[in-house]
C-alpha cells in the first residue's frame, strides 16, 4: 500500500515541521503532514522510522563530469589550459568503456554519500557511438542515483578524437538515447553543445533545435575563461552571450554553465530571456577562473542552481560544499555579508535545480519524487540548534548525513552505500591505475 516515513522533523514549504511524516507510493510523495494524522490515515502502510533525524530534500548536482573523478589529483595547481591538456586531453585515450563505467560509479557513489540524489552529468567522451554514454547510464542505475545525461555535442578538432562528432552524429545519437529513455523517471537525456569554443555555430543551433524537438533544456559552458571571451570577440565581434543570442539560442531552455566573464548587458539579456545558470564556485576557484556575479544575475532574473564540476577541477563533489562556497565567496568578493544568504544557496542546491532541469525533484511536497536525506541534528557540526538551514550550509560535515533515499528507496544507510560495495568501487579505481601505470 505504500510507505510511511516518520521523522523528527521534515523540511517542507521552506520550513522545518516537527513530528511530520510523508506517505510515498511508487516513488512519489502522495501526502505530507503531522505524524499522528498520517499514521491514522495509512494504517496499512509499511513504516520506515527516521526518528531522531531531520529530513531535507536530496541535493542536485547540476553540473558534473563523472569520468573526471578518475583524474582527481592529476595536474593540480596549474593554469586552466595546462590543467586541461595535462589531465583531460592526456589521459582521455586510456579511458575505455570499463573505465568510463568505473569513473561514473565512483563519482555517483561519492555524491550519494554526500547527499546528492540527482546529478546532471555533462558527458563528452562518446568514442564514436553511444556505448560510453550507456556505461554512464548503467553506473547510475547500479548505484541508484537519478541521472540527467547532458549529452555533449562537440566538433572542435583541437580536442581528443573521442570527444568529436559531426553535427548529424551528435543529433542522431542524442535523439536515439532520448527516445530510448523517454518516460523513465530515473534517466533523462538533454542536449549539451559544449561551448562557443568547442561547438561550431551550426552545432550549437542543432543542439537548441533538438532541445525544442524533445522538449528539454539544453546545457552549454559559457564564458568560463577570459580566452573564450577573446575568441568570440575575435571571430564574431560579439561577447559570448550576445554571440549566442545572434544564433537564436538564448531563451528559457538555456542552462549556461559558469558565466564568469560577463558584462552588464549580457547579464540583463540573460535575465530578460529567463535563462538559467549552473554555478560551480569551487571549480572556478580551483582553476582560478574568476568570480561569477551571482547577486547581479539573481537580481536580473536569472535562475541559479549549483554544480560541483568534475572531481579533477574542484576536487570535491558535494553540493552542500558548493552552497557554502557560493555564499562566502560572494560575501568576500562584494565585501557584503548580506549579498547571498544561507536560504538562497540552499534553494539553489535543491528546489531551483528541479525547476531548471524540468524535473519534479528538489522539494518535499505532494507530487514530487521521494528523494530525500536524513541528517542527524545532534551531530556536533549542527549544534547548537539555533538556525538549522544556516548550520546545514555553513557548518555541517558529511558525517551528519546518515541516510539517503531516491524514489523512496534507501541508497545510503548510516553513512554507507547500500547498493554497491564501496570496497568494490575502490578496487575498480585502483585497478584502472594499475593497468595504466607508467603511461
Amino acid at each position: 500500500m505504500g510507505h510511511l516515513f516518520i521523522a523528527d522533523s521534515v523540511y517542507t514549504n521552506a520550513k522545518f515541521h516537527d513530528q511530520y511524516s510523508f506517505f510515498v507510493e511508487n516513488g512519489v510523495i502522495k501526502e505530507i503532514g503531522p505524524t499522528g494524522q498520517l499514521k491514522e490515515k495509512y494504517k496499512g502502510a509499511s513504516i520506515h522510522s527516521l526518528e531522531g533525524k531531520t529530513v531535507i530534500p536530496g541535493t542536485v548536482n547540476s553540473h558534473n563530469h563523472s569520468f573526471q573523478s578518475l583524474l582527481r589529483g592529476i595536474a593540480v595547481d596549474r593554469p586552466f589550459l595546462e590543467w586541461r591538456d595535462e589531465a583531460l586531453y592526456k589521459y582521455t585515450p586510456y579511458l575505455d568503456e570499463e573505465a568510463i563505467y568505473t569513473g561514473a560509479l565512483f563519482a555517483f557513489g561519492e555524491m550519494l554519500r554526500y547527499g546528492a540524489t540527482t546529478v546532471s552529468d555533462f558527458f563528452y567522451v562518446h568514442n564514436n557511438g553511444v556505448a560510453y554514454d550507456e556505461a554512464v547510464i548503467q553506473a547510475a542505475k547500479d548505484v541508484g542515483i537519478r541521472l540527467v545525461l547532458a549529452r555533449t555535442m562537440y566538433d572542435w578538432d583541437g580536442a581528443p578524437k573521442a570527444y568529436m562528432e559531426t553535427i548529424n552524429q551528435a543529433v542522431s545519437r542524442t535523439y536515439q538515447l532520448a527516445k530510448k529513455y523517454q518516460g523513465s523517471s530515473m534517466v533523462h537525456i538533454q542536449p549539451a553543445p559544449h561551448s562557443p569554443h568547442a561547438a561550431s555555430p551550426e552545432m550549437i543551433k542543432a543542439g537548441h533545435r533538438l532541445a525544442c524537438e524533445i522538449d528539454t533544456p539544453f546545457h552549454i559552458h559559457v564564458a568560463e575563461e577570459p580566452f573564450e571571451v577573446e575568441e568570440t570577440l575575435e571571430k564574431y565581434r560579439l561577447r559570448p552571450v550576445h554571440y549566442l543570442d545572434s544564433l537564436g539560442v538564448v531563451d528559457e531552455r538555456m542552462i549556461a554553465i559558469h558565466l564568469v566573464w560577463l558584462e552588464q548587458t549580457e547579464i540583463e539579456l540573460l535575465g530578460s530571456r529567463n535563462t538559467s545558470l549552473v554555478y560551480c564556485p569551487s571549480s572556478n576557484m580551483f582553476l582560478a577562473d574568476g568570480i561569477t556575479k551571482i547577486p547581479d544575475l539573481a537580481k536580473a532574473g536569472v535562475n541559479i542552481t549549483l554544480g560541483s564540476d568534475g572531481a579533477c577541477s574542484n576536487n570535491r563533489i558535494s553540493v552542500f560544499e558548493e552552497m557554502r562556497m557560493c555564499s562566502i565567496l560572494q560575501k568576500v568578493d562584494r565585501l557584503d555579508g548580506t549579498c547571498v544568504n544561507a536560504q538562497q544557496v540552499f534553494e539553489m542546491g535543491t528546489k531551483n535545480a528541479g525547476e531548471i532541469l524540468h524535473l519534479p525533484i528538489g522539494k518535499l511536497e505532494q507530487g514530487m519524487q521521494a528523494d530525500f536525506v536524513a541528517i542527524d541534528t545532534n551531530d556536533l557540526s549542527l549544534l547548537p540548534k539555533t538556525n538549522l538551514i544556516a548550520n546545514i550550509v555553513y557548518s555541517m560535515q558529511p558525517n551528519a548525513i546518515k541516510d539517503v533515499f531516491v524514489e523512496g528507496k534507501q541508497i545510503v544507510g548510516d553513512g554507507k552505500l547500500l547498493t554497491v560495495s564501496e570496497d568494490a568501487i575502490g578496487k575498480r579505481v585502483n585497478a584502472f591505475f594499475e593497468r595504466n601505470r607508467g603511461r
